[in-house]
């Protein structure tokens, strides 16, 4: 589930890496996470277990752009592949916007394989979610073995819904990227699509690798009042100009001085519409506008 940020005008997406114990989900994201330049990385948290690399998760935001003039971040998960631990898988990828799939390619692994992606399709149908319409993409890991099996019979066997695949040596950083660029350009695409603002066609060359920030992006072009995300504001001296060009109504005492002893008053009514994909929950929303004039 997206969350918004109006203070820091962020949105934020959380991707999951999935998949079987020791396929190699963390070390896909240590690679991401020792690539990227310093200033670009959240930092990361991880629980080693006697019968798992990772306990809970690894947290890594990365910027990712910006859509309606928002900016882009994303937050990527691991979930521990045993199945003593499926409580915790559950939880993490609760809310997931997307998935990556790591499977083992070694032909030993193929059973283990095909048990933890019916477990995913199984733990996202128990939180009212169908793996066949959120993004998500696999990866063929550990193609360096000498007993892989062929891409071909991967793809038969654990990709039933036909996502985009990418070949991968995580060790060696291998495919790595490729496949969080891939997952990414669905996830920007998704969003793009759910809430306006066109499609980003390439995440930024940051992602992964170091270097000068990319230039801004274009502004977006103005959208329809059914779909508003940002509010003009107004200083106090602009909106005190509106006020003195509204027109008078003959039939009111607009005209009339107001006695010395009674303050200006003037009321301007300024519609505001608001996204209801902003909000979640039951919980009642707070909104509060303040005026200060000097």
């Amino acid at each position: 589930m997206v969350l918004f940020n109006a203070a820091t005008k962020e949105l934020t997406a959380k991707i999951v890496y999935y998949g079987p114990g020791l396929c190699g989900k963390t070390t896909n994201l240590q690679h991401v996470y020792d690539t990227l330049p310093g200033e670009g990385r959240g930092k990361m948290l991880s629980l080693a277990t006697q019968t798992d690399r990772t306990l809970f998760f690894d947290f890594l935001p990365i910027d990712l752009g910006t859509i309606r003039g928002m900016k882009t971040r994303v937050q990527l998960y691991t979930v521990p592949g045993q199945v003593f631990y499926d409580a915790t898988r559950k939880l993490v990828l609760r809310g997931a916007d997307a998935v990556v799939f790591v499977a083992d390619s070694q032909a030993p692994a193929l059973e283990s394989n095909k048990e933890s992606f019916q477990n995913l399709i199984a733990n996202l149908k128990e939180q009212g979610t169908d793996l066949a319409k959120i993004p998500h993409v696999i990866q063929w890991n550990k193609r360096d073995t000498p007993n892989a099996l062929p891409v071909a019979t991967l793809d038969k066997e654990i990709n039933l819904f036909g996502v985009p695949t990418f070949e991968a040596c995580a060790m060696r950083g291998e495919g790595v990227k490729e496949t969080l660029t891939g997952v990414a350009r669905l996830v920007l695409k998704s969003l793009a699509e759910k809430y306006g603002g066109g499609v980003v066609e390439e995440p930024p060359p940051t992602v992964l690798t170091g270097g000068a920030p990319p230039p801004p992006p274009p502004p977006p072009p103005a959208m329809e009042s059914s779909k508003p995300l940002e509010v003009e504001e107004l200083s106090a001296g602009e909106l005190l100009e509106e006020i003195d060009e509204l027109p008078l109504d003959a039939t009111t005492s607009a005209h009339i001085p107001a006695p010395a002893h009674m303050p200006h008053r003037s009321v301007v009514e300024v519609p505001i519409v608001l996204d209801r994909s902003l909000f979640s929950g039951d919980s009642p929303v707070e909104i509060k506008l303040k005026l200060y004039i000097k």
